[in-house]
């Protein structure tokens, strides 16, 4: 019988990799990214025009968490697993200054990246945090909208991490969210590798 990966073997193998892809997401995706990406995801490219072109061209998203509700002006958003922080970028672009949009991601290196980018976009209302999905490091009731694009699928815990996202939502509040999502179990040899079991 193989020894499954438990949530810390997980863990330190996603700060790997994408440690790794926080630097160049060239050739990591089987599947297109960048502007390419967020054109067949069907993402409002009018608002990304105002996204400086290295933010848009570090996209590495899974689908378009826009797409399945609005963000309005003033609203306080959370994304969870913000990666290079193209998201939070857009969410802030529909707050607008009076709302508040905050990210957190597991990974270091991409919280480093994610903050680098929104200081190149001179934005005051966007904070991130490193942190993982499955303790969320916010009060109850706290955002109206959770968005998340390819982060919850990497989570070993991920009723945990559903359940965090419902608490810090507020009452009425909207998780969306894109991922990745098997229609099976994964097997046994595939769940004691990070590789196949990270898609």
């Amino acid at each position: 019988m193989m020894k499954k990966l438990s949530p810390n073997e997980v863990h330190d193998q996603v700060r790997r990799r994408y440690g790794e892809i926080a630097y160049s997401i060239k050739d990591r995706f089987k599947y297109p990214a960048g502007r390419e990406g967020l054109l067949k995801l069907g993402y409002d490219l009018t608002a990304a025009q105002v996204i400086h072109e290295g933010i848009v061209e570090s996209f590495c998203g899974v689908g378009n968490p826009f797409s399945l509700g609005p963000v309005r002006p003033e609203d306080t958003v959370l994304d969870v697993g913000c990666g290079g922080g193209f998201d939070v970028v857009m969410a802030s672009h529909f707050t607008g200054p009076e709302g508040r949009v905050y990210g957190i991601d597991l990974v270091p290196a991409m919280v480093e990246k994610a903050k680098r980018n929104i200081m190149s976009m001179e934005l005051s209302n966007c904070e991130i945090r490193v942190a993982g999905s499955e303790a969320i490091p916010f009060d109850d009731n706290t955002f109206d909208v959770v968005i998340s694009n390819g982060a919850i699928y990497l989570s070993p815990l991920k009723e945990k991490s559903l359940n965090e996202v419902c608490r810090v939502l507020k009452p009425g509040g909207c998780f969306q969210f894109a991922d990745v999502v098997l229609n099976d179990d994964i097997p046994e040899k595939v769940a004691a590798c990070f590789d196949g079991w990270a898609g």
